[in-house]
């Protein structure tokens, strides 16, 4: 191996998560901060969690709510062909 191109190993390296655990292990940082562990996973520890950090859920849910409000009062293709049929199943009463 070539000598003074590799990072220095840390063999207590302290992670430590968002919900408060702390641990070493080894690694080439120093220390190290995540999100989840292992103790707060959903995965180990059976409970549905969302971790949405950048609120993606809210916004698709508003998202969707602005869309289903808008699209009564919108024009094209769709909002034709539905006003068609809403027509035609006047005219034959089903």
């Amino acid at each position: 191996m070539k000598k003074d191109i590799h990072p220095k190993y840390h063999k207590k390296a302290k992670i430590s998560c968002v919900c408060g655990n702390e641990f070493t292990t080894g690694s080439t940082l120093e220390k190290i901060k995540v999100e989840i562990c292992h103790l707060c996973h959903p995965f180990y520890t059976g409970k549905q969690k969302l971790v949405d950090t950048a609120r993606r859920v809210e916004k698709f849910t508003t998202k969707m709510a602005l869309k289903d409000s808008v699209g009564k009062d919108r024009k094209g293709k769709k909002a034709k062909k539905a006003k068609q049929a809403a027509s035609k199943t006047k005219k034959t009463g089903k």
